[in-house]
């Protein structure tokens, strides 16, 4: 059991644990065995806190669908009273809270047990995880040359190296996504307010972030989402019911679904030429599943809505800064975000976050055509380190300039800031080896009916045997 741990997913191992075949304590040890042997190469786990998680198993754990299942939560939310973050950021080291946060909670009450954290980029901002904080970069596990994305790299380099199989993470701008393409695993963005964000806040970034979950199955993440979702007491706002569940959903395909096939960028710009194959690849898998295909792509006003997003995430930087113990520690991108901060007024904030609203109608008039959206995740094949670092002093550039991260991924933000589920899935690798995530985005509260989408697609080209080989 303990030399299958890394090829089996969460589920597995909670049913294993259920049957008496394995303890808590056993999984834990595994877990602690693949840090041990990949961590060295990636830097990807932080902040480790066994003692916590073996208090944790002898009080007894929740027998619920993840029972005695390790796990790792991300340097960036999920606030716990005994795993301490720095956030990401020199100015946070050792953060501390008086509970744990309400995600945390019902992670724990799915029988998670959390031992550490997972390396994050200062302020969540980038599309890369090599935070000055944490001593360097976090690797890709495919190729220890690239990155393995951002914001949750850290978490998406840990499932895909089998260290968890299943880890918390967040998704402001595709932070769940952009990892999971880049590292060949699982991750869906819930619809805007699905996830608890409290007691220690209502809302990140005017309610474009959200909590979220990395994996390498379909259904582990669909068993974590079930745990976690619905508002939190005080939310300021509510997303639409959920059905029977995330679980139900994916137990019998979707009904047969329209669905619009871009393979440029939303703007009609043109991509990798593998990527743009590999999208026109799973539209022909879609067809032949007996969904409807056909080219089209949103009008919706893609600049303005970036632009947008930009002001916000800047506010949103400012305001942790202005905060924190030690602002003068923040890294040069952060600074720039701060500094194109003071230039914005109130009035102008509002106008950022009137024309994310602006565009979140746009993109929903476009689904009232289609029900799904498929592009890939990224443009481009992942990252190699050193290109999105945050030593950038230029936050505008950074984020819209030439070559730079918009155009690096062209997609995932405008689900942000719509509000609306969207899915990466690992359906694909490049002649290169390395991994290929075809992006699926839906109306505004239809995640039900995207995951078992993922499931059909999981189950018509599986991707579970693809491993990372453990490095030299």
């Amino acid at each position: 059991m303990i030399a299958e741990y890394p090829r089996m997913d969460g589920i597995a191992l909670a049913e294993a644990v259920a049957q008496g075949e394995v303890t808590p304590d056993a999984l834990l040890d595994a877990a602690l065995q693949q840090v041990a042997r990949w961590n060295p190469h990636l830097n990807a786990v932080v902040l480790i806190r066994e003692e916590v998680a073996r208090a944790q198993i002898r009080a007894g754990l929740a027998q619920g669908p993840l029972w005695g299942v390790p796990t790792l939560l991300k340097d960036l939310g999920a606030e716990a009273r005994d795993l301490p973050a720095h956030c990401g950021s020199r100015a946070l080291m050792n953060t501390t809270w008086p509970a744990d946060s309400e995600i945390l909670i019902r992670m724990k009450a799915a029988g998670l047990v959390p031992f550490g954290r997972t390396t994050a980029p200062e302020g969540g901002i980038g599309v890369t995880t090599e935070a000055a904080v944490h001593g360097g970069p976090t690797r890709n596990p495919w190729d220890l040359t690239r990155s393995p994305g951002g914001s949750s790299g850290g978490a998406a380099a840990a499932v895909a190296a089998g260290i968890v199989p299943v880890a918390h993470g967040s998704d402001g701008g595709g932070s769940l996504r952009i990892p999971a393409a880049a590292c060949g695993i699982f991750a869906l963005k819930p619809t805007r307010a699905r996830m608890p964000d409290g007691p220690f806040a209502g809302e990140a970034w005017a309610g474009m972030a959200t909590e979220g979950f990395v994996s390498r199955s379909v259904r582990d993440t669909a068993a974590a989402l079930d745990a976690c979702a619905g508002a939190d007491p005080g939310a300021p706002y509510w997303a639409p019911p959920l059905g029977a569940g995330f679980r139900a959903a994916i137990a019998r395909p979707p009904r047969r679904l329209r669905i619009a096939l871009c393979d440029t960028t939303y703007t009609g710009a043109p991509i990798d030429p593998a990527l743009a194959e590999a999208t026109r690849a799973a539209g022909r898998l879609l067809a032949d599943l007996g969904h409807h295909v056909a080219p089209a792509r949103p009008t919706a006003d893609f600049d303005a809505m970036l632009r947008a997003w930009t002001d916000i995430v800047a506010c949103g930087t400012a305001q942790w800064v202005r905060t924190s113990p030690a602002p003068d520690r923040i890294e040069p991108l952060a600074a720039s975000a701060v500094a194109h901060a003071a230039r914005l007024s109130g009035a102008d904030y509002l106008d950022a976050l009137d024309q994310v609203h602006a565009f979140g109608r746009q993109m929903a008039a476009f689904f009232t055509d289609w029900d799904i959206l498929l592009s890939t995740t990224l443009a481009e094949p992942p990252a190699l380190l050193g290109r999105f670092d945050h030593s950038c002093a230029d936050y505008l550039h950074y984020r819209h300039g030439p070559g730079m991260c918009f155009d690096f991924s062209p997609y995932c933000a405008a689900f942000n800031a719509s509000g609306q589920p969207a899915a990466s899935v690992p359906l694909y690798q490049g002649a290169d080896g390395l991994p290929i995530g075809i992006h699926l985005g839906a109306r505004f509260g239809a995640d039900e009916e995207l995951i078992a989408l993922c499931a059909e697609l999981e189950a018509a080209l599986p991707w579970a045997d693809r491993r990372p080989p453990l490095p030299a």
